[in-house]
């Protein structure tokens, strides 16, 4: 009897072999064909992994460990998205330098994965806070800055009132900093920005180069938001201004019967004098200035907003004065901070008419004709025929918008013009944790680059890296840093003291885990040209517009300055569910849900999570954690060791099986493929219980489980491979490989019926002559015709035969 199975032992002895071995070592020979898988490398928190990490990572494990066997070159690497606020935030409350911070949550992390066994190749492991990473993530701004495609422009910020610094959006919430509870306002500060939108039109159009699942290539396009239409020109009534606004809507002018500008629009402020409610149009901004952008677009369900008193704007297109209000659903960055509104066709309009008392013209018919609009909204109507619309009455939407556009045109009024939701990126932070940005700034030649020869520019170390009371990064602080001289003129300068976000790191990791120690280069060109683009990349669904973007767009940036060969930097992206509490609730430590990875190891071992992992549903969809649904995979894999115990030497197939292992090697090497991990489990659990109801199994049939189970289950297999005699490593085996022609069953299985009723099945030859199958079959159910007259027999091949008898 094969002793019982020890994880703790099994484990701890391979994953020392492996890393002994340099076991999942890319290899430097470019002339095999090659494998370039990805994941997303982690933010190292204090906490460690949770049981969502192991989800992904083992997918890709598994891909990458059979397309080694089947002779790939395979890159698998790991790294460290180690810079950002979480480490800083988590140092200033418990006064540890982000630096120690960070080097602890890196080993943490590093021990947990290693536990599990993945095949990384950690010759390759970068981190993003290493001088000699971030040296190259510098190089690419000054490539950008140097291409017009980094620059500062001023800008509304988030900014706490008690933490003295900068927030992002998501640290905002409900108006209050998410930190420490205290009010956030609205600062303007000057913010370095990089042109993503010059870039906008391609990250559209080259998704169609690409193997992304289509959920995927739709949020990228929703993000981007192209949009057709028109900018109009809305003169203010009895001033040399004008307010500009676009629409995807030129067809409905005639329907604008009111405009609303951004609370932030600085036509207020230079007509300050002439409005007549100033008091309570500065009072609405005040309250505006205390809401992030997301808070004022997506969640503000009831309508805000004031009047400019004294103030009114002329329809260009029918000469109708209508007055201007201010909103905050309106914002300053995006389009030109100022809308025509057409409440008789937008939902946000008719909201905010109807709360106001402002009147609305319907212009586009519906299916039924013209509507009470004053009931409901009438909105966003793409056809029917125009109303009320002067020249282009009767005219089909189309139709309509194109004479519009052109009337515009000839009237100087306005102008075709494409638009995007895609804003340009706010590259900077006023923090301390962040690679600093290599500018400087001079008086006299204003905002110049370090030389190349300079870089990196070293994160200078300090005492404190608390935030300062004006805003401004607490490098600021530091003038022996922040003095020094131009690189033009050799006259004073000062450094800049913001510092990068966390994307910069992430936007190329990919590029570096090419070829990570190169000193000369972010990455040697013969490995870029060998390796890119990454062959298949997953990660989470929450990352496919920002990261995704942002890192398209620096790749295609470089592949314009001729640094990288391909325009794409991943050819496949995949996404996964999430995996939920056993209450079917996200996990949280709030919820009391949360599952540690280390408590599954430790009781069950770091196969039993893998497979379970990746038997617990389908890859693409969300799953609730079962711990009966752990044990039962640890079943499962004892099941698996307890079959040495019925081993016979043969090391080929026996007949009765051959059809089934060819079967079994055909579905798990395409469900791999595929994204169905838990199907491909499910096949070798059905081979499993094949060889226990004959209660044997081949020696060759056994190496062939092995083998397909390794991916999933590295430890036990490469153990069970050398008990049972298997030559080398599992690892460095040879993928099985199947024979079409025997995955097709010889034998079907039928039903044997007397007068309609199955009394018995019987196993036929598919080639079997009807006479043998009918004679077979009475043989059979012999004992059931006793006594009776057969009167009919029939017989559908591969199915039935039934006996008519009395």
């Amino acid at each position: 009897m094969a002793e019982m199975y020890n994880h703790h032992t099994v484990e701890k002895k391979w994953q020392k072999i492996w890393e002994e071995e340099k076991a999942f070592q890319a290899s430097e020979d470019y002339s095999k064909p090659k494998f370039y898988a990805l994941v997303e490398f982690p933010y190292p928190s204090g906490q460690g992994l949770h049981v969502g990490h192991p989800r992904p990572y083992t997918a890709l494990d598994i891909v990458s460990r059979k397309r080694r066997m089947q002779g790939y070159n395979v890159l698998f690497p790991m790294g460290w998205d180690a810079f950002g606020l979480p480490t800083e935030n988590y140092a200033i409350k418990n006064h540890i330098h982000p630096k120690i911070v960070t080097k602890n949550n890196v080993a943490r992390f590093k021990g947990q994965l290693q536990s599990l066994g993945y095949s990384f190749d950690w010759d390759r492991e970068i981190n993003t806070t290493d001088p000699d990473y971030y040296k190259w993530t510098q190089w690419i701004f000054l490539k950008l800055f140097n291409a017009g495609l980094a620059y500062k422009k001023e800008m509304p910020i988030n900014w706490c009132t008690s933490c003295k610094v900068g927030l992002a959006n998501e640290e905002v919430v409900n108006g209050v900093c998410e930190r420490c509870g205290a009010p956030v306002v609205r600062k303007v500060k000057s913010e370095w920005m990089l042109k993503i939108t010059e870039y906008a039109d391609k990250l559209i159009k080259d998704l169609d180069d690409v193997d992304y699942i289509e959920k995927v290539k739709v949020s990228q396009k929703n993000w981007i938001g192209r949009s057709e239409g028109a900018e109009v020109d809305f003169a203010l009534k009895d001033k040399d201004e004008k307010l500009r606004v676009y629409t995807t809507r030129p067809d409905t002018l005639f329907g604008a019967t009111y405009m609303v500008i951004s609370p932030e629009h600085p036509l207020i402020d230079k007509y300050k004098d002439e409005i007549t409610n100033w008091d309570e149009i500065q009072k609405y901004r005040e309250m505006a200035a205390r809401k992030s952008d997301f808070e004022r677009t997506e969640l503000a369900k009831d309508k805000t907003g004031v009047v400019l008193g004294g103030m009114s704007a002329i329809n260009p297109v029918n000469g109708k004065e209508i007055p201007v209000w201010i909103s905050d659903y309106v914002l300053m960055s995006y389009g030109t901070g100022a809308i025509m509104a057409v409440p008789a066709h937008d939902t946000r309009d008719w909201e905010f008419a109807k709360k106001f008392d402002l009147p609305m013209i319907q212009v586009v018919e519906g299916k039924e004709g013209p509507v009470d609009i004053n009931e409901a909204a009438f909105t966003d109507v793409a056809t029917g025929k125009m109303i009320n619309s002067e020249f282009l009455n009767g005219l089909e939407v189309t139709e309509a918008k194109e004479k519009m556009k052109d009337f515009l045109e000839e009237k100087g009024i306005g102008n075709r013009k494409v638009n995007y939701k895609l804003r340009d990126w706010v590259f900077s932070r006023q923090r301390y944790w962040g690679e600093p940005i290599p500018i400087v700034h001079c008086e006299k030649c204003g905002y110049v680059p370090l030389d190349e020869s300079e870089l990196p520019l070293l994160l200078p170390e300090v005492d404190s890296y608390m935030p300062t009371d004006n805003g401004e990064s607490p490098l600021a602080a530091m003038t022996d840093w922040v003095n020094t001289t131009c690189p033009c003129c050799g006259g004073p300068a000062k450094r800049e003291t913001d510092t990068m976000p966390q994307w910069a790191g992430s936007s190329w990791y990919f590029l570096r885990y090419t070829d990570p120690h190169n000193k000369e280069a972010l990455a040697s060109k013969e490995a870029l040209k060998y390796w890119l683009p990454v062959d298949w990349y997953n990660g989470g669904m929450e990352h496919t517009t920002l990261h995704l973007l942002y890192s398209r767009f620096w790749h295609k940036f470089l592949y314009d300055q001729g640094i990288v060969p391909t325009k794409e930097p991943y050819q496949r992206r995949t996404s996964h569910g999430m995996i939920l509490g056993e209450n079917g609730e996200k996990m949280s430590k709030s919820r009391g849900n949360v599952v540690n990875p280390d408590d599954i190891v430790q009781a069950y071992g770091a196969d039993t999570l893998r497979t379970y992992e990746m038997f617990i549903g389908a890859f693409d969809l969300s799953a609730s954690w079962s711990e009966d649904g752990v044990k039962g995979c640890r079943r499962f894999l004892e099941r698996v060791w307890k079959l040495q115990t019925i081993m016979t030497g043969e090391e080929g197939y026996s007949a009765d099986m051959e059809t089934k292992m060819h079967q079994t090697i055909k579905k798990v090497s395409q469900d791999f493929e595929s994204l169905k991990y838990n199907t491909a489990i499910a096949a070798m659990m059905a081979l499993i219980n094949d060889f226990y109801k004959k209660n044997a199994v081949t020696k060759g049939e056994y190496k062939t489980l092995i083998t397909l189970l390794n991916p999933v289950a590295p430890h036990i297999t490469e153990e069970l491979w050398q008990i049972i005699g298997g030559e080398g490593r599992v690892y460095l085996n040879t993928w099985p490989e199947y024979d079409e022609a025997k995955t097709v069953e010889s034998t079907v299985e039928i039903a044997v019926q007397v007068n309609g009723k199955t009394r018995a099945t019987l196993k036929i030859g598919k080639e079997d002559a009807k006479d043998d199958v009918l004679a077979k079959a009475k043989e059979t159910i012999a004992d059931k015709l006793e006594g009776k007259n057969i009167i009919k027999e029939i017989y559908v091949p591969g199915r039935i035969v039934n006996i008519v008898a009395k």
